[in-house]
């Protein structure tokens, strides 16, 4: 009898370990669905980084990715986002994370639909929303354009060549790219006043070949020394680490890995700081999420945004100099579209910033904020900032 007894608990307890552990899945935990414009095992850009966060959001939160549910591929198309809708709140998923601004439209159209009332569909870039159930989320990397740009001035600064490439998705089409663009350009002018931006624009938000053909021309046409981009893969990058002693800042991820030999840094975003947000409101006050989260918009005060690290590509003292512009922001003393510019003094390699009342002017002559007036409003940043700042051209 003892033995049996012994059996029957040795059985006992494999069972409750076997329910402890658990089978692939949690059926308790909240489903999460994210629709991607490229595949989700990209190793750097854009989609590379979404993805990333989601999964490190996840993990903060204690939710095993078996309950994350990825279309990736998924063109701008209407039809093509609304399958992919279907899809996974046919998998039960009730937070659904739409990446590209292309969706926008058909993401709308879902969180209207009374059979999708209960699911939050919460869209990356854009302008839409309702009151209840679909967001839009972005972030001031224009701050951390700015911070790119100082690295890049003092990099064209340093090598004598003003001429500096941008290789852009879009630009004065959509606010996004314009405002990124003329960031930068204020902040390689704040170390290199003579700084000169070079845009090529290439007309989708990726493909590799013709990112790699525009920073390529801006090599060869513009003889750039500095490359940047706001566009979805390494590849300008890559084209600068094959040119001669031409250097580049990245976007949406660490790209040094990419060009180990010309890569300076990155903006880049820290995606977890929203996608942990908005897994844990879905989860604990799915009722209330516009009034928790609604519309959002962080920077570096939230660290949103940022810069990857420094690489040794870079100049002496452009750490110290992004240190004292990051401070200056995240204070919110000063903002990059201000009627202030910044300037850097080297005291025998202890450096000062200076704030200076000047005109923000466009490349028209044209003045856009008075010298000592505020920066212009956030709906201008996101939404109608369509012209170049001095210094910029385009083609």
């Amino acid at each position: 009898m003892k033995k049996l007894v012994a059996l029957f608990m040795v059985c006992v307890m494999a069972l409750s370990l076997m329910v402890g552990c658990g089978s692939k899945g949690d059926d308790n935990a909240i489903k999460v669905g994210a629709i991607y414009i490229t595949s989700k095992d990209d190793t750097a850009g854009y989609t590379y980084a979404h993805h990333n966060g989601i999964t490190k959001a996840m993990e903060n939160l204690g939710i095993s990715n078996d309950n994350l549910y990825i279309i990736d591929n998924v063109l701008e198309d209407d039809i093509a986002v609304t399958n992919a809708i279907d899809n996974l709140a046919g998998k039960g998923c009730k937070i659904i994370f739409g990446i590209s601004f292309g969706y926008i439209t058909a993401m709308a159209e879902a969180a209207e639909k009374e059979e999708y009332k209960d699911i939050i569909f919460s869209h990356g870039t854009g302008y839409l929303s309702n009151d209840t159930n679909f967001n839009n989320y972005f972030g001031r990397i224009y701050q951390a354009r700015y911070l790119a740009g100082i690295a890049a001035g003092l990099k064209s600064l340093a090598l004598g060549n003003n001429s500096i490439g941008y290789v852009a998705a879009w630009g004065t089409e959509y606010a996004e790219t314009c405002s990124g663009i003329n960031a930068f350009a204020l902040g390689a002018q704040a170390v290199n006043p003579n700084a000169e931006v070079h845009v090529k624009v290439i007309s989708t938000w990726g493909d590799e070949a013709l990112e790699k053909q525009a920073a390529e021309y801006l090599i060869s046409t513009h003889k750039c020394c500095v490359i940047a981009q706001h566009c979805d893969s390494a590849q300008p990058q890559m084209a600068a680490e094959a040119a001669a002693n031409v250097f580049g800042c990245g976007y949406n991820s660490d790209m040094t890995e990419q060009a180990p030999k010309s890569h300076l840094t990155a903006p880049i975003w820290n995606w977890d700081v929203y996608y942990e947000l908005a897994i844990k409101t879905a989860m604990e006050n799915p009722t209330n999420f516009m009034g928790i989260v609604g519309n959002y918009y962080g920077g570096l005060k939230e660290n949103f945004i940022g810069i990857s690290e420094l690489t040794a590509n870079c100049e002496a003292g452009t750490a110290e100099m992004i240190k004292l512009a990051t401070d200056l922001m995240v204070s919110g003393n000063w903002d990059v579209f201000s009627g202030v510019k910044l300037s850097f003094i080297n005291n025998n390699g202890s450096y000062d910033v200076v704030t200076t009342d000047a005109d923000l002017v466009d490349a028209a002559g044209n003045v856009i904020v008075k010298a000592g007036d505020p920066s212009v409003e956030d709906g201008v940043i996101q939404g109608s900032m369509n012209y170049y700042v001095k210094g910029v051209t385009a083609e």
